[in-house]
């Protein structure tokens, strides 16, 4: 490891910690209980003293509930020594208070300080290390338990960002935790074990590709445990827990994969709550109402180490091997996936009461937007009060540039009257651009080929055909067939996109559901979605059924073609047709 100066203990990670010590992030004690069991349950303990860690101990749920397991498994004349870091003084205050009570006998070293400074001091020095050691060797650890604070980079800062990236080998967009799981690998020992509860973000983000590749060559990797949209913590976060053990050569089955998320089937198993739904397989009721599916298998080693984490079984494994034997291209292979147009300044580009503005004090640059506000499956909505933008670039000779204003003399009054607020958007003048540019226009000539634009998030895929020449904006992706590619292919992925098919696809590959089933639609997911053969006469009567779909959603009910529809789209695949609700 590089050599770190000392790490800034950035104001959100104070946050996040003063956020611990005031109870909104505490660990709760029945998924604290679950991940010491599962330590307890794989590790092997040492015939000397026991060195076991919380990285970022907050009020010390996590070493409770890991102390007490060891206490009633195993009986030990050599000392516990409990290590911890926060950077929070009153949270570890509390912590040693608690931990003191119930465990008068154990060896506490807790420590105000960022576990990533020592991690990275600890691995890089032969001198003493702090107050841990007296001598010139690393410090590991047999145990760890850990709940890291989650800071994205748009909190924490680039240069904070950059900094871990470079210290602990990733890239892409760090997390904190990210930075939290590289170190911990680090100071576990090769015969250590450890339980780690995370987000699952970075399980099928392009940005955990780092990530995701060095845990499977730093770890031993033991279980995953998908916990999803279960609502176990108060905050906003969907958790996964990582059971691992140190790198100590000897080989490893493939890690067991544990999913479990909440659906609307039927159930017939009964349990109190997520965590006694783990030990189930099937749809598993809670007393509160909500029905869970649980899934038992492994992770997916079947690609790159840095490919997404999904759970692999026998029966997901059979169904996506249908699917691609039975896939004639994917969406990427129509053409580019974008996303839309970002201005940084919507409140002047971006306005709905353009069309009110007298035809002589209208903008000469204004076109048609599409926002998620229009959003509908096939075709967008109608309205007299669509949202216009100011969209001052033109593409000359297949090169994109800034339009001329000294021939637009509404728009560049209008701009003139916010230069100020433009031109404090320093990036843009920075980057090369003119004042009154936008900040990602996409490419103008674009915007009048037919194009297929879909919401970034949504409960059921929302995918429509743009045939309006409308400039598509940043909180929808969009995408144009290639040249030599027909129109019909877009017709043919509007189909499939909104299918109930591809909801099922979706879940069976990628599996990322946000609260209350919602799903990302982001566009390494997208462009992985399958097509199948245009060729066949199949295909050709999807295509006309999906242009009658998008001509008549206006002036009649679609749910008869609708469902007739979706049943093609599951046979096209080579698949049973499942019950369909329009």
């Amino acid at each position: 490891m590089q050599p770190l100066t000392k790490i800034q203990s950035h104001r959100r990670y104070k946050l996040v910690t003063d956020e611990k010590a005031d109870g909104a992030t505490y660990t709760p004690p029945h998924l604290a209980e679950f991940v010491a069991s599962q330590i307890i349950g794989a590790a092997t303990l040492p015939n000397a003293d026991l060195h076991i860690l919380d990285p970022a101990v907050g009020d010390g749920e996590l070493l409770l509930s890991l102390m007490a397991k060891v206490s009633e498994q195993f009986e030990r004349s050599e000392a516990i020594v409990v290590h911890g870091f926060d950077t929070n003084p009153a949270a570890l205050a509390l912590a040693r208070q608690r931990l003191a009570a119930d465990f008068p006998n154990a060896d506490l070293r807790l420590e105000v300080k960022n576990f990533l400074e020592f991690s990275a001091e600890n691995s890089s020095t032969n001198k003493s290390l702090s107050l841990f050691s007296s001598v010139a060797e690393p410090l590991l650890f047999d145990l760890i338990i850990a709940n890291p604070p989650y800071v994205r980079t748009q909190i924490m800062g680039a240069e904070q960002a950059q900094k871990l990236a470079t210290v602990f080998g990733l890239n892409g967009r760090v997390d904190l935790y990210h930075a939290f799981l590289i170190a911990i690998a680090q100071v576990l020992k090769p015969t250590g074990t450890a339980g780690i509860i995370v987000s699952n973000r970075f399980m099928t983000t392009k940005g955990g590709a780092s990530l995701r590749a060095a845990l499977r060559t730093q770890f031993g990797l033991r279980h995953i445990w998908d916990l999803g949209d279960t609502k176990i913590f108060d905050a906003a976060v969907l958790p996964a827990v990582i059971l691992a053990e140190g790198r100590n050569g000897h080989p490893l089955p493939t890690p067991i994969f544990t999913s479990i998320y909440e659906t609307e089937e039927s159930a017939t198993l009964k349990a109190i709550d997520p965590i006694d739904a783990l030990k189930m397989t099937g749809n598993v009721a809670l007393k509160n109402g909500r029905c869970f599916r649980v899934q038992h298998g492994t992770l997916d080693n079947s690609g790159a180490h840095d490919d997404l984490w999904r759970i692999a079984t026998t029966e997901t494994d059979a169904w996506l091997s249908t699917v691609l034997n039975h896939t004639w291209r994917t969406f990427g292979d129509i053409g580019k996936i974008r996303v839309g147009v970002k201005t940084c300044a919507d409140k002047i580009f971006i306005r709905s009461d353009w069309h009110e503005w007298p035809e002589d004090e209208r903008p000469e640059l204004l076109r048609t937007l599409t926002t998620h506000h229009i959003a509908r499956r096939f075709r967008a909505t109608s309205s007299n009060k669509r949202r216009e933008i100011l969209y001052p670039h033109e593409s000359i000779n297949g090169q994109r540039r800034a339009v001329d204003l000294s021939d637009k003399p509404i728009s560049l009054a209008y701009l003139e009257s916010h230069r100020a607020a433009l031109e404090a958007r320093k990036y843009v003048v920075e980057g090369g651009r003119r004042w009154y540019e936008l900040w990602v226009p996409q490419d103008p000539a674009a915007w009048d080929a037919p194009k297929l634009v879909f919401r970034d998030i949504s409960e059921r895929p929302t995918f429509w055909m743009d045939l309006e020449g409308s400039v598509v904006n940043g909180d929808c992706y969009w995408i144009t067939a290639d040249k030599e590619n027909k129109e019909d292919l877009l017709w043919l992925a509007a189909a499939v996109a909104n299918s109930k098919f591809i909801e099922a696809f979706y879940d069976h590959r990628f599996n990322n559901k946000l609260y209350a089933g919602r799903r990302r639609f982001m566009k390494q997911y997208v462009e992985e979605f399958p097509l199948p053969d245009p060729q066949t006469e199949f295909s050709r009567e999807i295509v006309r059924m999906t242009k009658e779909i998008y001509a008549s959603v206006d002036e009649r009910p679609t749910v008869d073609i609708g469902v007739k529809l979706d049943a093609m789209i599951w046979q096209s695949f080579g698949l049973g047709v499942k019950e369909i609700t329009w």
